[in-house]
């Protein structure tokens, strides 16, 4: 922990190894395929990039595999990066590792900005404490190399948000179009970003009100800011940039997301991604995000830094202290508020910068009150080697696969039936064993294509097995993970054996082709 703070020579050369190393972490089993536990979405959004590629750039249309014999179209957030997939599938074939490293390169984009913005705030040393753990939570590593939209948006409000503070400060132009441009591509490319709002208006607030306190002379924030930050000030007083600023970051956003639900009404499955997650649910729930938040996704020694960086004074000449204030209390509302949708842990992840800047401005403190630099290098050494191995040991059971029968009958799959057939699967709703299928077909039970869990008795089984039948499906697949329908459900199973000729038979799956049904 170092006892300076004044911007030491040495902050840029340790920022520097730091931004190689975490770079260098995530490109471990890039290529790995989507067979963790977040499979099912990664395969949804490579689903979207392969039907993009195979298909037409239909840039509006993102399109699923798990309508049947409909085409799919599905409403999402703005498919910026399967786009960006698929036109690389073009040059380079289709391969895992393109839809990841999207992820790792914003990711690696995020990290100087991350600094900067913490060094404004907290200072230098605080700054490079805050990187180090921002760049190694575990949540964030594993994060950080999935094909997921969740960090290149997080990494884009991260850049917006230090873009936002230089221009409170300097009302330069640039600085204004960097900033809204930003803020537009994290909300466009994921909309739950839009609590980044709450650190900019904190800003804003701040900035004038700083304006007002301030003499003529001794004026730190730039006149062009009152205009364009409070409008409500003085409306007469040409707000034309914050007109500007909020139809750059709100307007492109509006379009496409009522494109999207527009999308989503016209077309079967009539699906919008993350519809329902607004639900307040019951303490204990809360209760379980919190103990997965402070053990796994952070770490608990990363949670108690943060914490207690939560109460360190901050110095009176520093301005603008208490951004990561109001981000931590905008993600805790959103979490509570989407209490159901949060039992994905990806959207915690703006919970990894904001702890991350807390525990570097506790690193920070308790170094400057260490006289001793043998002492302070100590306890940094320990500091470093204790986070290190607590992150590794707790982004170890991320990467443990749930998938790899789903994705080992998808191939098979793709050697034993035709391009046309349309496949209905008892794959608990995760949509891997389509893509790597690349087939269509239905999740089993299935209601208008969504998957609609496990059967309530043999009778209701049969009965989906037949109107999906009756729809042009052609096979059925049991992977591991429901064969124990085989003694919850005998009599579909005796029924589907009777009707359906087993042509693969593995520990992993069973595949079946279908024949005469009941009409």
């Amino acid at each position: 922990m170092a006892r300076r703070d004044a911007g030491t020579d040495a902050a840029p050369k340790i920022m520097f190894v730091i931004c190689i190393f975490a770079v260098a972490v995530r490109l471990i089993f890039i290529n790995q395929p989507y067979i963790d536990h977040w499979s099912w979405r990664q395969s949804d959004v490579a689903a979207i990039a392969r039907n993009f590629f195979q298909n037409g750039f239909r840039f509006g249309y993102p399109q699923i595999d798990w309508a049947g014999n409909a085409p799919g179209y599905v409403g999402t957030e703005c498919p910026i990066l399967p786009l960006i997939a698929a036109v690389c599938y073009k040059l380079a074939g289709v391969h895992e590792w393109i839809g990841r490293i999207q992820a790792v390169v914003l990711f690696a984009v995020s990290l100087p900005f991350f600094f900067l913005l913490v060094r404004k705030i907290f200072g230098s040393t605080a700054a490079v404490w805050a990187t180090f753990f921002y760049g190694f939570a575990p949540l964030n590593i594993f994060a950080g190399r999935s094909f997921m939209p969740d960090v290149p948006s997080l990494s884009f409000a991260i850049v917006a948000l230090y873009f936002f503070l230089r221009w409170v400060q300097h009302d330069q132009s640039g600085l204004f179009f960097a900033a809204a441009i930003a803020i537009s591509l994290s909300l466009l490319i994921k909309i739950t970003s839009i609590i980044i709002l709450a650190p900019l208006a904190y800003l804003a607030v701040t900035a004038i009100s700083d304006r007002r306190n301030s003499r003529k002379g001794d004026l730190q924030i730039a006149p062009g800011v009152l205009e364009t930050a409070a409008p409500c000030v003085g409306a007469w007083r040409a707000p034309l940039k914050f007109v500007l600023f909020s139809a750059i970051v709100m307007l492109p956003s509006a379009i496409w997301y009522w494109h999207a639900h527009e999308i989503a009404q016209q077309f079967y499955p009539h699906h919008f991604f993350g519809a329902g997650g607004i639900r307040i649910e019951s303490f204990s729930w809360y209760g379980h995000i919190a103990q997965q938040t402070f053990v796994s996704s952070l770490t608990p020694l990363l949670a108690m830094l943060a914490l207690a960086g939560l109460f360190v004074p901050q110095s009176r000449g520093r301005s603008y202290s208490r951004v990561f204030h109001w981000w931590l209390a905008a993600i805790i509302v959103f979490i509570l508020v989407v209490g159901y949708g949060n039992r994905h842990r990806w959207y915690q992840l703006p919970v990894v910068p904001i702890a991350a800047a807390f525990a570097g401005a506790a690193c920070a403190f308790v170094g400057s009150k260490i006289s001793s630099r043998t002492i302070a290098v100590t306890l940094s050494v320990l500091l470093v080697s204790s986070f290190t191995a607590s992150a590794f040991w707790c982004v170890k059971p991320f990467y443990q696969s749930s998938a790899a029968q789903l994705r080992h009958a998808g191939l098979e799959l793709k050697k034993v039936t035709p391009p046309d057939a349309l496949i209905i699967a008892a794959d608990m709703g995760d949509p891997t064993i389509f893509y790597y299928a690349e087939r269509k077909g239905w999740h089993f039970l299935e209601q208008n294509a969504v998957y609609n869990g496990n059967p309530d008795d043999s009778d209701q089984a049969i009965e989906n097995l037949e109107r999906l039948r009756r729809n042009g499906a052609t096979h059925f697949v049991f992977t591991r993970n429901t064969f124990w329908w085989s003694h919850s459900y005998s009599e579909f199973v005796e029924y589907l054996e009777a009707h359906a000729t087993l042509i693969e038979a593995t520990p992993e799956f069973s595949i079946y082709k279908l024949t005469g049904m009941a009409q």
